[in-house]
């Protein structure tokens, strides 16, 4: 089961970053989105995929969603204004995540069920997460990458493969990000700059002898010309702006010649009832 999934945000929606923290230093940035949507949709084809889209893109540029979603993609919810989760207390979070779901839910007209954290930000610590997910109808979570990682990382999770999560006895269904064997340590390898810093023959050997795949790619990742974002420091830089200028083209190679499929084709495909169950 290999699974395709974009993160829907500007070139500037970078994390931990005081330069672009907030929609007051956004404003003052130029919009790359519909070029490089442009780019996504030139490479997929009839191929269908789960687009995460912030609540923020859904009311500045609805026509966005709005093709999105003519082309038969599955719209799932990447929060409001792309603030980590664990930088949150509930009542932020749960209304943050309440105006994300009716602001995309208002631009296609369909119910919202699938979750993605940004910077995959959900923790030991801030699992009670999932208690709010669930109370405002989200079945589905792609939030949990199972290694340790520069913000977020949930390495106590214990699972890289599709499986339940339940937490004081309710159940939500969690499409983790992959882990691949090779020389001997676990790699992640599906999205982000870890596929822009991969040459292409290793992601389609890994691609290739890995189950389960979930990849999660963002339009800036196919931008090589978009402008150095401000305050940040040389590693940030490298691993921002690394391997932009191949990557449209590796997506490209490996999508046709793998088989991909959105989460919710992906979701109907699994016998839920022999799926392992993670209590938090």
């Amino acid at each position: 089961m290999k699974i395709l999934t974009f993160d829907i945000e500007e070139w500037f929606h970078i994390l931990d970053n005081d330069a672009t923290k907030t929609e007051a230093e956004w404003e003052g940035f130029e919009s790359r989105i519909h070029g490089n949507m442009s780019k996504i949709h030139g490479i997929l084809g009839d191929q269908k995929a789960t687009f995460f889209c912030l609540g923020w893109v859904a009311r500045k540029f609805p026509e966005v969603l709005k093709e999105i979603d003519r082309r038969g993609h599955e719209i799932a919810t990447h929060s409001d204004l792309h603030q980590l989760a664990y930088e949150q207390n509930r009542h932020t979070f749960k209304q943050d995540l309440e105006r994300s779901i009716k602001s995309i839910e208002d631009v296609i007209g369909k119910k919202v069920r699938a979750y993605r954290a940004p910077g995959f930000s959900l923790m030991e610590q801030n699992k009670w997460v999932f208690e709010v997910l669930m109370k405002n109808g989200i079945e589905i979570d792609a939030s949990i990458f199972p290694a340790e990682r520069s913000h977020g990382g949930f390495a106590q999770f214990g699972h890289a493969e599709p499986c339940w999560i339940d937490i004081d006895g309710m159940r939500m269904k969690e499409f983790p990000i992959n882990l691949s064997s090779f020389a001997g340590k676990n790699l992640i390898f599906s999205g982000g700059g870890y596929f822009r810093l991969f040459p292409y023959p290793l992601l389609d050997l890994m691609t290739k002898n890995s189950d389960y795949v979930m990849t999660y790619f963002h339009p800036r990742d196919f931008d090589p010309e978009q402008p150095m974002v401000p305050g940040l420091n040389f590693f940030r830089k490298f691993k921002s702006y690394y391997g932009l200028k191949g990557c449209l083209s590796k997506l490209d190679k490996l999508v046709k010649k793998h088989e991909f499929v959105d989460i919710r084709t992906a979701e109907s495909s699994i016998d839920w009832e022999k799926a392992k169950v993670v209590h938090l």
